[in-house]
């Protein structure tokens, strides 16, 4: 039995009280830079382009001249890249993380298919430009610069993170569920989609949260496909020529006239207000969704 006022144990547990305080040191020392990382940038790009914002920018489109350049047809643009991404990528990639979870049998071409989706998330994204370029513009013949190609480039990309989100959300599930509703009557099929998908879409929600918000930051997959283009009409549909608020960015920071350093601070503002409501949406439908059992 041990003696806790031993001093040999005395001892033992000053030195683990003082790990633990050191440990609590280091994560609130971390968390404050990246804080104040984060401060650094909002409070530059506030300084820099927040007296850029309004209503000419944010209506006009792409110019040679920096007073008159607006952000309206790169907001467009990717406006129209996500959706397209966002209807490609998330059925697909739920419903093969749904396979592969409940219904794909123990074989040796299942795990083949499951280690190299692991990998393709993993691959740089400018292989998924080459790979929009080979197939969709030099093979199929779509459209350069445009929104479909832009959003299906960019769904080859997300898709394995939404895959390996959903598999591990829906393998959250407690098994007694499955047992429950199986033992009433219910289908292999009615069990997945009427119990198991409905309690695994918050954490599917999540996966989709962070595989969006990686493809609209994304400009190396784009620049394979020609988004890098000129565009001064906003785009009216998926297959016009456009370009995206990253590319917008990259293009006004290589400009020589220093006019445009408000523009680009400008346009990150933009950029960030728009990922911060896509998240903010994305969070309001998993709370709506969220089932505590």
């Amino acid at each position: 039995m041990s003696n806790w006022q031993d001093p040999v144990m005395a001892k033992r547990l000053a030195r683990r009280y003082a790990a633990e305080r050191r440990f609590r040191l280091i994560g609130l020392g971390a968390i404050a830079v990246s804080l104040a990382f984060l401060a650094y940038l909002l409070v530059t790009m506030l300084a820099s382009g927040l007296s850029g914002i309004d209503l000419d920018f944010l209506s006009g489109s792409d110019s040679t001249e920096a007073a008159t350049a607006g952000i309206w047809g790169a907001f467009k643009g990717s406006l129209l890249t996500m959706l397209v991404t966002l209807v490609l990528s998330f059925p697909m990639g739920v419903l093969a993380a749904i396979y592969l979870e409940e219904f794909a049998p123990k074989s040796r071409w299942v795990e083949w298919i499951e280690v190299s989706i692991n990998n393709l998330a993993a691959v740089p994204s400018i292989i998924f430009g080459l790979l929009g370029l080979a197939v969709f513009i030099n093979i199929l013949h779509m459209p350069r610069s445009s929104a479909v190609v832009g959003g299906m480039t960019l769904a080859l990309m997300t898709m394995p993170v939404l895959v390996i989100s959903g598999r591990n959300a829906i393998k959250a599930v407690p098994p007694s569920i499955r047992d429950a509703a199986l033992a009433i009557g219910a289908s292999r099929v009615q069990t997945v989609f009427g119990h198991v998908l409905p309690l695994a879409l918050p954490g599917i929600l999540t996966g989709t949260i962070i595989g969006m918000a990686r493809a609209l930051g994304e400009t190396a997959p784009l620049l394979m496909i020609g988004m890098r283009a000129f565009v001064s009409t906003p785009a009216q549909g998926v297959t016009d020529p456009t370009t995206v608020l990253p590319m917008q960015i990259f293009l006004w920071s290589d400009e020589i006239d220093q006019a445009f350093v408000r523009n680009t601070s400008a346009a990150i503002l933009v950029l960030l207000a728009f990922l911060l409501a896509m998240n903010g949406l994305a969070i309001y439908l998993r709370n709506k969704f969220e089932t505590r059992w």
